[in-house]
């Protein structure tokens, strides 16, 4: 039996927390208890894949996405009635077909920037779920599916308008089917942050952004315009995404030096996260030109080139040198100044220029 744990959902429980004590935001406040209290489903260990009539294993490969959009018309039951199918036209609910969209998105970044054929590189479907629960603040990965919440209006808007949180969540099925990193303390906070990577990695595609053009923000279409903050996380400024009265500031330390020892948050995932989110954006940017092109080639080659599932930053950070070293001396020394540059690496990692 796998010994990962899947993500809690892309709101990390210490702001939900925060909300639920909100005396400026009742609605909100109501939401993030709730939310709270319901948590997720079981986690699914694995996408079920067919079995022939011979008994062996079949995958059918496919080099387009194949979506199925369910709404559960706010209740908890799983996954919900067929409301979209795949190469079916736009319906009348946006929720839909923005989730319909952003799962495109994802297969079409992991296809064109790595050669990867969905999450598991085997064409499987990726199947979504929205309108779940009431007021249901956040948005998850529960092993088979992308489930989305609501929002609660006053603080959190709908999670599907997000294409940064749906990368991020999908990615979290990639992770899943390579490196099955452990929800915990420092391979937790990789798994959070390379599920951050697509998601800018999504976007940015989408976009066609450079990395200078990129803004780097995880979740900024999901906060309502009373919170001051711009998203949930920045990768290239951890710590900066939000400073706001009822929420408090965003926790992220953007160096090894605030590296956060807590219990919670299942040992600082969300939070921790925001080291390597750093390193990558830090890489991406010293590099130039399109991140998803040489930055994220390393990242997805050290990730899916044997990393152990309890791989901390030092490990992984190695795995993206010896990554980089694959393509040429200059893409390794921009990975080692990055690792430098978040303190996960001493100066004597750095190659002298002398």
């Amino acid at each position: 039996m796998s010994s990962h744990v899947a993500s809690p959902g892309v709101v990390p429980s210490y702001l939900l927390a925060r909300l639920a004590e909100s005396g400026r935001y009742p609605r909100a406040a109501a939401a993030a208890r709730q939310t709270l209290t319901a948590g997720r489903p079981p986690f699914r260990a694995r996408i079920d894949l067919s079995i022939d009539e011979n008994g062996d294993l079949v995958a059918q490969l496919s080099d387009a996405p194949n979506r199925t959009i369910s709404d559960a018309g706010n209740t908890q039951n799983l996954p919900g009635a067929v409301v979209r199918s795949e190469d079916e036209p736009p319906v009348d609910d946006p929720s839909v077909n923005e989730a319909y969209d952003g799962l495109g998105a994802t297969f079409e970044l992991l296809l064109a920037a790595f050669s990867r054929n969905s999450l598991d590189d085997a064409g499987a479907p990726l199947e979504a779920t929205v309108h779940y629960g009431v007021d249901y603040d956040n948005a998850f990965w529960d092993g088979q599916r992308m489930v989305f919440g609501d929002g609660d209006g006053e603080v959190f808007t709908g999670f599907t308008r997000s294409t940064t949180v749906i990368g991020h969540e999908l990615a979290h099925g990639v992770v899943q089917f390579t490196a099955n990193l452990e929800y915990q303390g420092q391979p937790g906070a990789l798994n959070e942050s390379i599920a951050d990577v697509f998601g800018v990695l999504t976007e940015q595609y989408l976009l066609g952004q450079t990395a200078d053009q990129a803004t780097w923000l995880v979740g900024a279409e999901i906060f309502t315009d009373a919170v001051e903050g711009v998203a949930l996380r920045s990768m290239i400024a951890p710590g900066t995404a939000y400073d706001d009265d009822e929420l408090g500031k965003d926790p992220q330390p953007d160096h090894m030096s605030g590296f956060v020892r807590t219990t919670e948050d299942n040992g600082g995932v969300h939070i921790n996260s925001g080291i390597p989110n750093r390193a990558f954006a830090v890489f991406a940017k010293d590099l130039g030109g399109n991140a998803w092109e040489t930055a994220g080639t390393v990242w997805y080659r050290a990730l899916t080139g044997g990393l152990s599932s309890t791989a901390d930053f030092t490990e992984f950070a190695d795995a993206t040198v010896a990554a980089a070293a694959g393509i040429d001396e200059a893409t390794e020394a921009a990975a080692r100044r990055a690792w430098t540059t978040v303190g996960v690496y001493g100066d004597e990692r750095v190659p002298s220029t002398d």
